[in-house]
């Protein structure tokens, strides 16, 4: 008969049995959401809650009763000013137990353990567009840079062969302009000619 029999032994000690309840709770107190099975979730949540009650009495002796239990510094500074804070006007029920199932394996049941506030904000239908509307222009400026980036390719190809046609044009111009040069260095020789005939004459 089990008179005055109380709790879950968890197939562990009573060390062992209290060694998992703080390293869970610590786990809590740290990241405000944890999965475990069941059985241990519903153990954790009497002995999570009293800690939290503890915190919101703000005393040093409250500190030293956390801190036998709770032995990460960082997470009972936590507690008492940001959680502590966040139930002050809660007079209990500060976490909640959310089912998820059996275990694949062994067939355990499967909770989430969280702390009231700590739920992820709903998405809007919105943000989902506005998502889609902020990555859209990061689409275009990349089309727009490649775009520039082949109008510059195109500017520069644009650039050689108006330099191509102005060296065509520069090399015509010097060969209209030796021709006149032959002529004149022709006209001078045959004027020169002349005068030696007409000196050879006379």
């Amino acid at each position: 008969m089990k008179h005055r029999v109380q709790g879950r032994k968890l197939g562990r000690t009573s060390a062992h049995r209290l060694a998992l309840l703080r390293n869970l709770s610590t786990a809590l107190f740290e990241r405000e959401r944890i999965q475990t099975t069941l059985m241990r979730a519903k153990e954790l949540r009497p002995f999570a809650e009293k800690l939290v009650t503890l915190s919101k009495r703000e005393s040093l002796h409250a500190r030293r009763q956390v801190l036998r239990h709770i032995h990460d510094r960082d997470v009972v500074a936590k507690l008492f000013e940001t959680l502590s804070a966040r139930f002050a006007q809660r007079p209990g029920g500060y976490t909640r137990i959310l089912k998820l199932g059996p275990r694949r394996g062994d067939n355990a049941e499967m909770a989430i353990v969280e702390l009231v506030g700590s739920e992820p904000a709903p998405r809007k239908k919105g943000d989902a567009k506005g998502k889609k509307a902020k990555g859209a222009p990061a689409h275009d400026h990349d089309h727009d840079h490649d775009h520039d980036h082949d109008h510059d390719h195109d500017h520069d190809h644009a650039d050689d062969k108006k330099k191509a046609k102005a060296k065509k044009a520069a090399a015509g111009k010097k060969a209209e302009k030796k021709p006149a040069k032959d002529k004149k260095d022709k006209g001078g020789k045959s004027e020169a000619k002349a005068k030696k005939k007409t000196k050879k004459s006379d």
